[in-house]
């Protein structure tokens, strides 16, 4: 039995590579379709009524789009949703801005900061990783409650201004970076706190986005510490007035998917602008798997 001719054998590889590439297009379709669900699903059900969303017989869209929720979201006088859409702001961006600074300069200064007991600082960093928030969630409070913060920006913001992993993925990063480039500030006569702040943030400003775009997502999530600590209404974070929605004796199903999506499009508008430097951000912090 002969071999096949070279342009045979080019052929079958012809039709194999477009046989992958058209199983890898639809499985990305498939993934996408599933992914896609849940955000129609809430913009559906928040165009809906009750009798709509609970109904037997379901519609793809709703005979008629009930845009009134919109209003009757924001005009509802028993949940401030405006004021917990500001508050959730405040937080999630005021967080934001003091992890990246404190983290960073502890993620510097335990990577480039010469010092004996750097080792041991680091390793006792990695341990608060162990502890499970429940252990320390009681004596935080404890603490903020003491200091009067309950009800207060302080008291929302500051417990939550480090975290250990964000300082290990710091370090982490620190460790890559082109020691060339200090170096040679160090000759210009700058400082550790000169080479970070003219020399090292401005080169990693990839990587302070996506961690700027995870802690911003993360903020806004947050939702224990927030129902705690914000107990008058006015202190309440977007996802506390979510709940309020629903209680033992009613569920108002209707505000809840209009809160819901409204509440969504501040991090879909985060997301999508930040993507491309979230996947390269954390391509380069040097975790593998």
């Amino acid at each position: 039995m002969t071999a096949g001719t070279p342009s045979s054998r080019r052929r079958r590889r012809t039709g194999r590579g477009v046989l992958t590439t058209t199983g890898l297009y639809a499985a990305v379709v498939v993934a996408a379709l599933l992914f896609l669900v849940p955000f129609y699903l809430i913009v559906r059900n928040a165009l809906s009524t009750d009798a709509e969303i609970t109904g037997e017989n379901w519609q793809f869209l709703p005979t008629h789009l009930q845009w009134g929720n919109v209003s009757e979201l924001f005009d509802d006088t028993t949940v401030e949703f405006g004021r917990s859409l500001w508050n959730s702001l405040v937080v999630a961006v005021l967080m934001t801005f003091g992890i990246l600074l404190v983290c960073s300069l502890a993620g510097y200064g335990l990577a480039r900061i010469p010092y004996r007991h750097a080792d041991k600082v680091f390793y006792l960093v990695l341990a608060t990783l162990m502890v499970p928030t429940a252990v320390t969630f009681v004596p935080s409070f404890v603490l903020v409650s003491s200091l009067g913060w309950v009800d207060t920006y302080r008291g929302l913001i500051v417990p939550g201004l480090f975290s250990g992993f964000t300082c290990f993925l710091f370090r982490q990063y620190f460790l890559g970076f082109p020691a060339e480039l200090e170096e040679a500030a160090r000759v210009d006569g700058l400082s550790h706190w000169g080479a970070y702040w003219r020399i090292v943030v401005p080169n990693s400003l990839n990587f302070f986005a996506a961690i700027a775009t995870i802690t911003f997502i993360s903020g806004w999530n947050a939702f224990l510490w927030p129902l705690v600590i914000g107990q008058d209404p006015s202190a309440w974070t977007v996802q506390v007035a979510l709940s309020s929605y629903m209680t033992n004796q009613t569920v108002n199903y209707h505000l809840i998917f209009m809160a819901t999506a409204v509440s969504i499009l501040p991090l879909v508008l985060v997301f999508l602008f930040l993507q491309r430097w979230l996947v390269q951000g954390i391509a380069r912090t040097g975790i593998k798997g």
